[in-house]
């Protein structure tokens, strides 16, 4: 079969043997997959982890049809699915609680094993979810982002407050949560860098768009915030200056989740201001079984609607990568494999 591979230096599409699914594990042909900032990360050196080999398949989220199943798994040929990355071990105290997103020991697909950007694709079972009639390019752009952001807003356990702030919403993570925090009743204000194409948003569920420039964000922002602060902020920048400005501008006893990192970027906290406005910092960058499901039923109910940004074939990795890490475009870019058969 054609995969994508990445060997510590150069992004190529070979020819490698079609996997076979091990116990517990299901063989997906695999139909889209999306181009992610986590990949790009990884391979202008971000550390793999321990026990990492290459050359590896990449792709983190594909979707497709099941073709096989291993020793252990019910029949499930023929199922529409689309695969979580974060594989969790399924076994320690926070998988056996229901909060998988916490696992210390979970595995990436396209990451610690191989991914989806490929005609195949071998993976555990508990993390191929099944999509019904969604297309599959959408389910792909989907059972990444979309859980991520309602886990965000899940993490404090203090419920959707009125006003929401994402940063980084011109973003695939920040579109997600812009819409999903909409979807919820909340009212979104989308923050985005200048220059960033933020003219969808609006139609994407934000109430109010605003932009920082590159140099000074974090003073624009907390200006743009003064005299209304968000109970919940929503950071899919990473940008430590960003966080900074979030955490003093958040309101009384508000939440700020962020999901990103940026390289030697440092969070600045005013302690005192801190702890007697009972401001509350989490870090989130997984997402629990129930908010993949609950994630995808929003999806399918056509509450959200991750936007698209490009559709290109295998053949076209290189192009794909490059332009993900381009600024000019709303969505997700996606690689798809072969016809849907469904409506786009």
């Amino acid at each position: 079969m054609r995969a994508a591979r990445w060997d510590g230096s150069h992004l190529r599409v070979a020819d490698v043997p079609v996997p076979e699914p091990g116990p517990g594990e299901v063989l997906i042909e695999v139909r889209a997959v999306g181009v992610n900032q986590l990949e790009r990360q990884v391979m202008a050196g971000a550390p793999l982890g321990p026990g990492v080999l290459l050359p590896r398949t990449v792709g983190l989220d594909p979707a497709g049809v099941v073709v096989a199943c291993g020793p252990g798994v019910p029949d499930r040929v023929g199922a529409r699915v689309a695969v979580k990355p974060n594989v969790p071990c399924g076994e320690c105290a926070a998988c056996t609680a229901g909060r998988e997103a916490d696992c210390p020991a979970q595995t990436v697909v396209g990451i610690h094993r191989d991914g989806g950007a490929a005609e195949y694709v071998a993976v555990p079972s508990r993390v191929a979810f099944d999509v019904g009639a969604l297309p599959f390019t959408r389910a792909a752009a989907a059972v990444h982002s979309v859980p991520i952001a309602l886990h965000m807003i899940r993490r404090s356990g203090r419920g959707l407050p009125q006003k929401v702030l994402v940063t980084g919403a011109a973003g695939a993570l920040g579109c997600a949560a812009v819409q999903v925090a909409a979807a919820l009743g909340a009212e979104v204000t989308a923050g985005a860098l200048e220059g960033e194409p933020v003219g969808e948003l609006p139609g994407l569920g934000a109430s109010e768009v605003i932009t920082y420039p590159r140099e000074g964000a974090g003073e624009a922002l907390e200006k743009a915030l003064d005299g209304r602060p968000p109970g919940l902020v929503l950071d899919a920048t990473g940008s430590g200056e960003l966080i900074s400005a979030a955490l003093r501008g958040v309101a009384w006893a508000g939440s700020v989740v962020v999901a990103a990192a940026l390289p030697g970027s440092a969070v600045e906290i005013d302690t005192r201001a801190f702890y007697t406005r009972r401001v509350t910092l989490y870090g989130c960058a997984a997402a629990d079984y129930a908010d993949v499901r609950d994630g995808l039923d929003l999806v399918a109910r056509g509450l959200v609607r991750p936007p698209v940004a490009a559709e290109l074939p295998l053949a076209e990795i290189g192009a794909a990568f490059e332009m993900a890490g381009r600024r000019d475009h709303l969505g997700k870019v996606m690689l798809v494999t072969k016809e849907d058969g469904t409506c786009p």
